[in-house]
């Protein structure tokens, strides 16, 4: 069905079992992608678009060249959202997000204060491991 192996497939089909979603709860559509591309994403409908439509999650994947590679994606990106809606856990796609945005903060005028210091002190106990003089 989808372009991919039969393992791969199978273990879809086995995730989408322990989490209840039906082929039938799916509505599938196929659309033209969007971003770069030129003319071979503005001719073909590559794109897909899912909607589980008990839950209403919606999900939209464009990532591989090939329709049914997509429609396998968009299948998987389902189970994983669904999954996270379900268990309350943020995926890891959103843990590293979050991991990024908590690199870029700003340090307090506190925190700054805190590093600087031990940064001083660091530096001082390295500046006492100069030579020993023999006298």
């Amino acid at each position: 069905m989808f372009n991919v192996t039969p393992e791969k497939e199978a273990a879809l089909r086995r995730q989408m079992e322990s989490l209840r979603i039906h082929e039938a709860d799916l509505r599938e559509r196929f659309i033209r992608g969007s971003g770069s591309g030129g003319q071979k994403i503005n001719k073909t409908s590559s794109c897909v678009y899912l909607m589980h439509v008990p839950s209403g999650i919606e999900v939209k994947c464009q990532r591989a060249r090939s329709q049914s590679l997509n429609r396998f994606l968009a299948r998987r990106e389902l189970c994983e959202q669904l999954r996270e809606r379900i268990e309350g856990e943020m995926s890891k796609r959103q843990q590293a997000r979050e991991k990024i945005r908590r690199q870029k903060r700003r340090r307090s005028r506190r925190q700054k204060a805190r590093m600087l210091d031990e940064k001083r002190k660091q530096g001082e106990k390295k500046a006492l491991r100069g030579r020993v003089d023999p006298d």
